[in-house]
C-alpha cells in the first residue's frame, strides 16, 4: 500500500516484504565518485521517493533527462 494520491507501481518492500510505503518527493544530488571526477558538477534530480515505513529502505527512478546526464558523465 502506498501513501499517497499518486498511484505506483511499487507495492511491497523489495528489503523487507513491508507493504508499509510512504510515496514522498526528494531532492538528490548524485555527486560522481574518484579523483578525476572531483570538479565535476552534481546532477540535482528531484524524483518520488518510496520509503519503507518498517525498515528503512528506499528507492527512486530518474527521469530519462537525468538520467542521460548521469550516463553521459560516468562516460566522459
Amino acid at each position: 500500500m502506498i501513501r499517497s494520491g499518486i498511484t505506483r507501481e511499487v507495492t511491497a518492500c523489495k528489503s523487507c516484504g513491508s507493504e508499509n510505503l510512504a510515496q514522498l518527493a526528494g531532492e538528490v544530488m548524485i555527486h560522481f565518485s574518484g579523483v578525476r571526477n572531483q570538479f565535476k558538477p552534481g546532477v540535482l534530480v528531484f524524483p518520488k521517493l518510496a520509503i519503507c515505513l518498517h525498515c528503512g529502505a528506499s528507492q527512486f527512478a530518474l527521469p530519462e533527462a537525468e538520467l542521460k546526464l548521469v550516463k553521459e558523465n560516468i562516460a566522459a
